[in-house]
């Protein structure tokens, strides 16, 4: 009987104590650097950011290949091979933890505590987890569909730019960053 009322006591006390814990949690607590720090973790950041990074070099080097082929008419020698070597460097050698370190008061300032909580919930889960896995993917397809708008886009940018430019540039003198007389 004695074991009984201990554990009864136990259960009352355990009751009464859970409701205040949970109720103590304040929805706007900041989050720690810890909560960034395991979320960053479930979102696999570091090598989301580095199959990001990945994706977008390759967006770059079509980029980058247009546009010399606009400007000269030609590639310089082994551009592919010499441009995949220097993205591959720039992703290889990318600081991605002291990144990481540097965003971590950025989601502090943006999301509270609970923000994080939710957050990690929904990428621990399996539909957040396809997300991670298939972003990069969906990111590269975009991107192909986007290049020849974004081409465009730039291109007639540029053209707007360097009219801005002739149209300040008293008679007889060259638009800054046109090619002149040497």
């Amino acid at each position: 009987m004695n074991r009984f009322f201990t554990a009864f006591f136990c259960l009352i006390v355990a009751v009464c104590c859970w409701p205040q814990n949970t109720l103590a949690q304040n929805p706007d607590e900041p989050a720690s650097r810890d909560d960034v720090i395991l979320y960053m973790r479930t979102m696999h950041s570091h090598d989301t950011m580095q199959r990001t990074m990945q994706v977008q070099a390759d967006s770059m080097r079509a980029l980058f290949r247009d546009q010399f082929m606009k400007d000269t008419g030609k590639l310089p020698p082994n551009f592919d091979s010499k441009f995949k070597q220097a993205m591959d460097d720039l992703v290889k050698n990318m600081p991605l933890d002291e990144i990481s370190n540097a965003m971590i008061p950025a989601y502090q300032k943006h999301f509270t505590k609970s923000d994080i909580q939710a957050m990690n919930a929904f990428y621990s889960s399996p539909v957040g987890q396809k997300v991670l896995e298939e972003l990069p993917a969906v990111l590269q397809d975009g991107n192909q569909a986007a290049m020849p708008l974004l081409s465009k886009y730039l291109s007639d940018w540029q053209a707007q730019i360097k009219k801005v430019f002739e149209e300040d540039s008293p008679p007889g003198k060259s638009a800054p960053g046109a090619a002149g007389p040497n």
